[in-house]
């Protein structure tokens, strides 16, 4: 269990004094690139805002005593986002108004990594709203196989309770977006990703998603422009036509 408490008149260190690292490498592909994908649809969907911040694979420091957590990804809200040319080495409390992550996520290793157990009890401990665990095994193999693809927990009381999943997906009240799993194409690579979803559970698209529809609706306006300037020839070239046929009979096309 995390050790929260900590004498606060003491000169605490600051997050270059503390290392920015546990230099323990990833257990898989997924840990880094779901995340990152969240966090990318994050800068989209909040691009006018300034007052959260997503971690990937970042350190959390709750206790200048204990070494951090670090979840694959985690969410903090009213905290600020550009924090100068540098960034953040870590996410440490004392240095962020002791404001918690409301979210944290990670992904099931390959190597499993007590996500279920451990991770829950540190989390739940630390006091983060919501914690989401992806299994990209679900179904298929390994020692958790039957859990669900995505379970999302929010802490009730002190304690994580299971929330129901709709559509694949877990509507976050206080974030005021759903998080849930489809098909999709992301770095080239077609599988299933955690998306971020709004209130009609409509998904938010991917910048790639957004350019190739931007370019569809391009195509389609410069298609549509020209089938108006080929109806648009085609009438004034029948009304030639006509113009030729008229003078040819001797009448005058401007009184008909």
């Amino acid at each position: 269990m995390v050790n929260l408490t900590y004498t606060t008149n003491r000169i605490l260190p600051t997050a270059e004094e503390l290392p920015s690292s546990d230099e323990t490498p990833v257990d898989n592909q997924l840990q880094n690139d779901i995340p990152n994908l969240l966090l990318s649809l994050l800068a989209s969907i909040w691009a006018d805002r300034d007052d959260w911040y997503f971690g990937v694979d970042m350190g959390i420091y709750y206790n200048p005593d204990e070494p951090a957590i670090v979840p694959d990804g985690f969410l903090a809200m009213g905290v600020k986002h550009d924090t100068g040319e540098r960034g953040r080495l870590s996410y440490v409390l004392w240095e962020e108004q002791n404001i918690m992550p409301i979210f944290a996520l990670e992904v099931v290793s390959e190597r499993y990594n007590s996500e279920y157990e451990d991770k829950l009890a540190d989390y739940q401990t630390l006091g983060i709203l919501y914690y989401a665990i992806y299994n990209p095994l679900s179904g298929r193999r390994g020692r958790f196989k039957n859990r669900q693809r995505l379970e999302v927990y929010r802490l009730i009381a002190g304690k994580y309770e299971l929330l129901p999943i709709e559509n694949n997906r877990v509507w976050l009240p206080e974030i005021d977006l759903a998080l849930g799993y489809e098909e999709g194409e992301h770095i080239a690579w077609q599988r299933e990703w955690l998306y971020w979803y709004n209130a009609s559970g409509d998904r938010y698209l991917t910048a790639e998603e957004r350019a190739a529809n931007a370019e569809i609706m391009a195509a389609q306006e410069r298609l549509a422009k020209q089938q108006m300037q080929a109806i648009a020839d085609q009438e004034r070239q029948q009304k030639e036509k006509l113009a030729t046929y008229l003078r040819s009979i001797g009448v005058d096309p401007e009184t008909v």
